[in-house]
């Protein structure tokens, strides 16, 4: 199959694609080749974004856990003075879970519940009534750095990052940019669970995408 702008234009609408073909006016070949990039570059990041979340997950529903002293531990919100915001969260989940007509669990509550969520519990407002039980998550990082700002502030980042890759939306213009963002995913990870930056790296390939990229496009 050939593809041509009319195609992509086409199937993934002349919005989504303008920024690639408005770059090179009049090279449409460049402008196609660049989309396939960031298409390459989107897939590199799935493995390390996707464990990301699932151990941010993990390691932040065992210290709510500890903290509440019972497995549905989302139950305090709507009780708790500065944490009834989050209950929407909880609900929405639960919603999702009743239209699939599947029972709700604590297990499936915590599964539904989207990365913005757990993100969410680090902001500046829960300081007060999580924080003190959150850190604890990230016991790799050095005890001087662990401070709120500096775990929620790269997990904003990410959470952005993550939003582009899963929305087809376009990351690949800076991609020295995308490395820093990938090295600190890999060193928040290892804050976590140090054994596990290694263990992405093995299974993913986003440093053999991002040479293919730089050859393709002559960056």
């Amino acid at each position: 199959m050939e593809l041509t702008k009319h195609f992509l234009e086409k199937v993934f609408s002349t919005k989504r694609m303008e920024r690639y073909f408005a770059l090179y006016p009049n090279d449409e070949t460049k402008a196609i080749c660049h989309y396939e990039c960031n298409l390459m570059l989107a897939e590199s990041l799935y493995v390390s974004l996707s464990v990301l979340e699932v151990t941010l997950r993990n390691a932040l529903c065992r210290e709510l856990e500890t903290m509440t002293g019972r497995e549905d531990w989302y139950v305090i919100f709507p009780t708790t003075p500065g944490l009834r915001s989050l209950n929407r969260y909880v609900t929405e989940a639960g919603q999702h879970i009743t239209a699939r007509h599947e029972q709700i669990t604590p297990s499936k509550i915590v599964a539904e519940l989207t990365l913005g969520f757990w993100v969410s519990l680090l902001n500046t407002e829960y300081e007060r009534t999580l924080w003190h039980a959150l850190r604890r998550a990230f016991p790799y990082m050095p005890r001087q750095e662990r401070q709120r700002r500096n775990v929620s502030a790269p997990l904003n980042t990410f959470r952005r990052l993550r939003n582009r890759v899963y929305h087809n939306e376009s990351i690949c213009w800076n991609l020295s940019r995308v490395e820093e963002i990938h090295a600190e995913i890999l060193h928040v990870i290892g804050w976590m669970n140090r054994d596990l930056p290694e263990w992405v790296m093995s299974q993913e390939r986003f440093g053999e995408v991002c040479n293919e990229i730089r050859r393709r496009m002559g960056w």
